[in-house]
């Protein structure tokens, strides 16, 4: 059916990753990752703004294993819509090692937002992405986000770094954890100390209920993946923005792969080399545990306190 036609210039995601150098700790989460169909028993909404190659949980799980992770957090693609089957479905087949971040309506119910706590979900997305999403009247979204807090819930946002002045407003408003994806993607070619990441420093400082991932230097980069004087590790102009937030903000920040980076058009990463990319940004042992094991577990699993 030409409906599930992958997007056109969207790269298949990488089917060789290579093996990390780095050797994760004991317990470390991909704290940001996707499953995406199969669209025949999945489909995808109608909504969508683009349409992935499946990416099963299967596929998922395999590669968790292989890069040496012990639970993953998998996020609810908009490509899916509020249809978070395919994520239940995963969390259902993942012998307790994964939860998710869904996505809800306004009309959901609160029974079935029992069924989804039951399921694993400990997390709503809100995404401020105008070329992934169409405008949802932000007292839809306050609305859901205080029904959520009932659950001990957070909400996971995402937003382009020039958005946030006019965003600002609403997240300090959330009456919930909020955990910003992608270090809220800012632009790597501009100064580290310049007034647009600082803002984001001081919405970290400002208030301590804001947690970011810092993730996705393959998103971010300009120089893209090359390595730098032989070296394995590579997006080098991302390492300063994500090794900052984890130097200041080393028990609200997490990682993850972003498996099967949707919509990326330039290159496609081997998440081996991501992994490698870990102990440049988190660089002792102590970072590290708190990035991949603590952290992660204290959002998603608090109960194993």
């Amino acid at each position: 059916m030409t409906e599930f036609i992958k997007t056109p210039g969207w790269l298949d995601w990488y089917t060789g990753p290579s093996k990390p150098e780095f050797q994760l700790p004991a317990g470390a989460v991909d704290a940001h990752c996707h499953v995406f169909g199969p669209s025949d028993i999945f489909p995808y909404s109608p909504e969508r703004k683009y349409t992935p190659c499946d990416a099963s949980k299967a596929q998922l799980f395999a590669l968790r294993d292989h890069l040496g992770f012990d639970r993953n957090i998998i996020v609810q693609a908009t490509c899916h819509g509020a249809d978070n089957r395919a994520l239940l479905d995963a969390m259902a087949h993942s012998a307790g090692k994964a939860r998710g971040v869904a996505t809800v309506k306004r009309s959901v119910t609160d029974q079935e937002l029992q069924t989804l706590h039951d399921a694993g979900v400990r997390g709503v997305r809100f995404n401020f992405v105008k070329r992934l999403v169409d405008f949802t009247p932000k007292d839809e979204l306050m609305e859901i986000a205080a029904r959520i807090a009932h659950w001990g819930w957070h909400v996971v946002i995402y937003f382009e770094a020039v958005d946030l002045p006019e965003l600002w407003d609403f997240f300090t408003q959330l009456p919930t954890t909020v955990v910003v994806d992608h270090m809220g993607r800012p632009d790597v070619s501009k100064p580290i100390d310049g007034p647009e990441f600082e803002l984001f420093m001081k919405f970290m400082r400002e208030h301590p209920n804001v947690w970011s991932k810092v993730t996705c230097p393959e998103r971010l980069t300009v120089t893209g993946p090359a390595a730098l004087n032989g070296q394995r590790h590579a997006y080098h102009d991302v390492i300063p923005f994500a090794k900052k937030l984890v130097d200041n903000f080393s028990d609200r920040v997490i990682w993850g792969t972003d498996w099967p980076h949707p919509n990326l058009k330039d290159h496609m990463p081997d998440d081996g080399l991501l992994v490698d990319f870990i102990p440049h940004i988190a660089t002792t042992a102590e970072l590290q545990q708190k990035l991949l094991v603590t952290n992660p577990r204290r959002l998603y699993w608090p109960e194993e306190k």
